[in-house]
């Protein structure tokens, strides 16, 4: 497999885009409590933020890989970050037998609540590191430093405030802004439209359809990525609830192969705006990462 060294480096920095920075303790400090004017939500905005009283319970895009189509509360903020993100990776197709090693610290996705229905987010990735190790042709290449920056906007189109169902869409832009060869310095973008329902039983499920605009490996034009996931996930018990989820990639760039995931992890409400995450990804296609371990916290304020 000619050049998959630096297809595993493309990925990797591709999908950094798609999560951290530990808040500090006055982020994590109990909401004041705000005199509702209105039980119409419509009122509030980011310079009018949303009563205490009136907001909905905290809801994260982490930690599977389905995003969320609930909003953060108008004039509130969110942070939800890795703390500590590890991918490993071996590729012995083709005659080769590459191995890619990969370290992610403080990546975060800074969200703002703008209306009661649109939240703007902002996803930066302060220090990444890759190992590529090549057995066949005995090199060691190592590329660190800081990530590409994301912006995404989310609007929800219904049941952000209550029902079985809800929904909505979010495009994104890819800015270039890494360091050391950790990207291919091309402004890419795409939408995601994710779906949550509310099963019987406390069960709960989350779907995802998106549309990635991505450069070529050799920089000659762009091609489509089809991506699509669900989950499903249940308390365990108290505050401390898991999901399992699938997990796909298919991408129409030439012999490019596809990328799936088998997915579990845990998360624990520490408090009503902290919570605390945990899980791995498992890959189970050839061109998928082999394992992928992560550690997270999301702070609402």
């Amino acid at each position: 497999m000619i050049g998959a060294g630096k297809c595993k480096l493309n990925r990797f920095c591709r999908r950094l885009t798609p999560i951290a920075l530990l808040c500090s303790v006055s982020g994590a400090r109990a909401l004041a409590v705000d005199a509702p004017l209105s039980q119409d939500k419509s009122d509030y905005n980011l310079f009018h933020r949303t009563p205490v009283s009136l907001m909905r319970d905290m809801n994260t895009d982490r930690p599977d890989k389905t995003e969320s189509p609930y909003t953060v509360d108008a004039g509130h903020y969110q942070i939800e970050s890795d703390l500590f993100t590890y991918t490993h990776d071996r590729v012995t197709t083709s005659g080769d037998n590459i191995t890619v090693d990969s370290w992610s610290l403080g990546t975060v996705n800074f969200k703002v609540g703008l209306y009661s229905w649109a939240d703007i987010q902002f996803v930066v990735d302060p220090f990444n590191q890759v190992h590529i190790s090549d057995s066949v042709k005995h090199t060691v290449t190592t590329h660190s430093g800081f990530g590409d920056l994301t912006v995404r906007f989310k609007a929800n189109l219904w049941g952000n405030d209550g029902g079985t169902t809800a929904f909505g869409v979010m495009p994104f832009v890819k800015i270039p802004s890494n360091q050391d060869g950790l990207g291919n310095h091309a402004v890419e973008g795409g939408f995601i439209l994710p779906l949550a329902v509310s099963l019987p039983g406390g069960w709960d499920l989350g779907a995802m359809t998106e549309l990635d605009l991505n450069q070529n490996s050799d920089n000659n034009g762009y091609h489509a990525d089809f991506v699509n996931s669900i989950t499903v996930g249940h308390e365990i018990i108290g505050r401390l609830s898991g999901y399992v989820e699938f997990f796909s990639d298919v991408s129409t760039e030439r012999d490019t192969e596809w990328v799936g995931t088998f997915d579990v992890g845990l998360n624990y409400k520490l408090t009503d705006n902290i919570q605390l995450d945990a899980g791995v990804n498992l890959g189970i296609t050839d061109a998928a990462d082999d394992v992928d371990p992560f550690l997270g916290v999301s702070v609402r304020f």
